[in-house]
């Protein structure tokens, strides 16, 4: 079978890896031509009613609800739905709900969220809904059965310690459980007893028969199913016993159809088992063949950043961050919130690829991603974000008392050539809020903004020269005066007849308008703050936000939440989506500077 052609703007830009080789393969090979597709998941009889597939691969996404996704997260969406959607196939959402103690609908809402911000949509013919394995806990319970009456599960009744022990280790292999030579009758009458509530919590698992001499030690009769009395979000107190995940994942698999199963390389250990299980379950009819294969790739570990969901979670719990959304957070809905772009996170998949290796990534690459998305989208804007006064001593002979200048500039410079280009306004009068940097009394070598005597252009403005400045008894600057250069406005005729040293950027003290403004950086300052067992709060960044009143132009106190502007010389930044309020309350996150310069 010859896979169909794929249009060429779809895949000529990306390269090749060892996961699209592997579909390829498949698709050339008819690997899972034969597969027949019902309509929703279902065992072996189930399927064998349906169509043949019409999706040519399946994936999945399965994150557990037990937090907010994260950016490896992101990572891994974009690979499965976007091979998927490459390849004719289909990506699966799925969540792991198979602990319930751990679990929460407000994470199951935050996930679906995130995966539509993305961009990626889980939608098939006939079915919108996303999938819980909660929904399988039927068939996984019929699964268990059917491994015990055919001799390849026992339920093992062994104190935790002694399973500990006697499972051996490395270069010890393990030792039988006295409980493992019951038959399968007896058996399944302590597994009925597990779960019909007749045992404690912790008196007895339900383990998988393998081989307690194999080298890799998961395949050392892996437990299987728990007994856990909590109620879980979705199937509420009907269940007592769950299935550990390694056995649940698999079966999910398998009942979806899923074709390439694509996790992360902690989880190649574990791909003996999941082969095996799929092995018994195909022999005892219960699920069609042929099975789901996994494949494993390398997790993305992003220098200044932990990814551990744990770790996130005490970070919030302890208050070192504010909320799982905070702009520091390396979650999706943290990232969003400091002003990143689901096409920046899209670029990044892309653009650290897929490999089998561990390597660290820096984080200046996803820093880039965002800055290359933002450069022709973003509307510039003015912002003074140390502000002092700058007085033009001589407005009121130039112009009439009060008079304001009406001023403009495009709010997008590279636009393309046939669209028209927006613009913003506002207005020059006599008093301009200017960064207080752009003065020195003494100016240093290369500097060419104001000091007395000097010419600079208020951008979009005038060309002024600066006089003096008045300072209190600190020192500190109070105001700066300068001296209007008449026939000099930006865009009129002559403007260039007086050479200005530089363009410095101001807002208007008539039209500017206050706003909050949180400066955010890396919240740690270790490259790799949780390796090799180091206490990552340690590193904690203690300048990581830093809040200031600024003044913005006009078009800026107008922006809706969400909407990302390049504050000009200082870098990108949004406005904040929960507490910016347009026209009244305005808020901004920094998000990226203009180059890479931390740390410089």
């Amino acid at each position: 079978m010859t896979k169909p052609a794929t249009p060429a703007t779809e895949t000529d830009h990306k390269p090749s890896n060892f996961l699209r080789q592997i579909i390829e393969n498949d698709l050339d090979k008819g690997t899972y031509a034969s597969r027949r597709w019902a309509g929703s998941p279902g065992d072996a009889a189930h399927h064998a009613s349906g169509q043949p597939d019409p999706a040519k691969i399946r994936t999945r996404f399965p994150p557990e609800p037990n937090g907010y996704l994260h950016v490896g997260h992101a990572k891994s969406i974009c690979i499965n739905f976007g091979l998927a959607k490459e390849y004719g196939g289909v990506c699966h959402l799925r969540f792991d709900d198979t602990n319930p103690e751990k679990e929460d609908t407000e994470y199951v809402n935050s996930i679906i969220d995130a995966v539509k911000w993305l961009g990626f949509s889980w939608s098939q013919p006939g079915n919108e809904k996303a999938y819980q394995a909660s929904d399988y806990f039927d068939f996984m319970y019929r699964a268990a059965e059917a491994l015990i009456e055919a001799g390849h599960a026992y339920v093992d009744e062994q104190t935790a310690e002694e399973m500990r022990t006697n499972r051996g280790d490395f270069g010890k292999p393990g030792v039988d459980s006295p409980f493992r030579s019951r038959t399968p009758a007896e058996n399944l009458a302590r597994f009925r007893e597990m779960r019909d509530a007749n045992l404690g919590d912790g008196a007895a698992v339900l383990r998988a028969k393998i081989d307690m001499a194999s080298p890799n030690i998961n395949m050392r009769d892996p437990a299987i199913y728990r007994i856990r009395r909590a109620t879980h979000h979705h199937t509420g107190d009907t269940w007592c016993i769950y299935p550990m995940y390694t056995f649940a994942h698999p079966i999910e698999d398998a009942l979806e159809q899923i074709t390439h199963s694509i996790c992360t390389l902690e989880f190649e250990d574990q791909r003996p088992f999941y082969e095996w299980l799929m092995e018994r379950l195909c022999e005892c009819k219960l699920l069609a063949a042929p099975s789901p294969k996994q494949y494993e790739f390398a997790r993305l570990n992003l220098t200044y950043v932990i990814t551990s969901k744990r770790k996130l979670a005490q970070l919030v719990a302890e208050g070192k961050v504010n909320g799982w959304d905070d702009p520091r957070m390396p979650t999706i809905v943290g990232l969003r919130r400091r002003g990143y772009t689901a096409e920046s996170l899209r670029l990044f998949a892309d653009r650290i690829g897929v490999t089998k290796s561990d390597s660290w990534i820096d984080y200046s690459t996803l820093e880039g991603c965002l800055r290359e998305d933002l450069e022709k989208k973003a509307h510039r804007g003015m912002a003074v974000l140390n502000p002092v006064k700058l007085v033009l001593t001589n407005w009121d002979t130039v112009f009439s008392p009060g008079h304001l200048e009406a001023c403009s500039q495009p709010a997008l410079p590279h636009s393309d050539d046939n669209t028209v280009v927006p613009e913003r306004h506002f207005s020059l009068g006599k008093e301009v809020w200017i960064e207080r940097e752009d003065y020195e009394d003494v100016p240093t070598k290369g500097y060419k903004r104001l000091f007395p005597g000097n010419k600079v252009r208020l951008k979009g403005g005038y060309v002024i020269e600066c006089t003096v400045a008045h300072r209190d008894a600190s020192g500190t600057i109070t105001k700066v005066l300068a001296t209007l250069i008449p026939d000099t406005k930006s865009g009129t005729p002559g403007s260039n007849s007086v050479k200005a040293s530089a363009a410095i950027t101001w807002v208007g003290v008539a039209d500017g308008v206050q706003a909050e403004v949180r400066m955010y950086d890396r919240l740690f300052l270790d490259p790799q703050p949780d390796a090799g067992g180091k206490d990552f709060l340690e590193s904690i960044n203690p300048d990581s936000l830093k809040v200031i009143t600024a003044f913005v132009e006009p078009s800026l106190a107008n922006a809706a939440a969400d909407q990302k502007f390049q504050f000009e010389r200082h870098g990108y930044f949004v406005a904040d989506r929960l507490d910016h309020v347009a026209g009244s309350k305005p808020v901004f996150n920094f998000a990226v500077g203009l180059k890479d310069s931390w740390g410089k």
